[in-house]
């Protein structure tokens, strides 16, 4: 399919291969073969799942899509304040990926938002993301997905009134030092 679209078009357009979760050696060839970035969530890093050391900004190779979190994870906040909620996660493992988070991010009081977004900024990954939920620094009341329930999911809407100049001018800070 990919070589027909190439023929056709002459160059792929843009796409980003989500590789999340478990992925087999044949996907990951594909998508190398095309040279297709892949994904990184940053709230991934910490758990105990034994792929999260690969979602940790030293590990980000420079053909990769950077996010702090995606349509399907509580925002950097609700994530950070949130507990155990309906995950699966325990309150032991909320402790240790805080612990960890702490110790690997090497900050004490900074917001956990803008923590998130500047090491997603300063990663080598070609493209860096943020919702704009975690740019307004906003909790669990923002989140835009929760996978496996119906109702209330893809509802959220920012108010114009809630973009502030700081947040373009800590953002505008970031591409500047980080070369974005």
């Amino acid at each position: 399919m990919f070589y027909a679209l190439k023929n056709a078009l002459g160059t792929l357009p843009p796409i980003v291969a989500e590789n999340l979760g478990v992925i087999t050696p044949e996907v990951e060839g594909l998508r190398n073969q095309f040279g297709f970035p892949g994904m990184a969530i940053l709230q991934f890093a910490f758990s105990i799942d034994e792929q999260a050391p690969t979602f940790r900004p030293h590990n980000y190779e420079r053909n990769l899509a950077a996010y702090t979190g995606g349509h399907d994870n509580d925002t950097a906040i609700g994530w950070w304040t949130g507990g155990i909620g309906g995950s699966t996660r325990t309150q032991q493992d909320v402790q240790r990926e805080h612990g960890l988070a702490k110790a690997y991010f090497g900050f004490e009081n900074e917001p956990i938002n803008w923590v998130l977004i500047r090491h997603v900024m300063a990663s080598v990954a070609d493209t860096a993301m943020m919702t704009l939920q975690d740019v307004l620094g906003l909790g669990s009341e923002a989140r835009m997905n929760l996978p496996g329930t119906m109702g209330n999911n893809w509802k959220w809407r920012y108010l114009p009134c809630a973009l502030k100049p700081e947040f373009a001018q800590k953002l505008k800070l970031f591409c500047e030092l980080y070369d974005r």
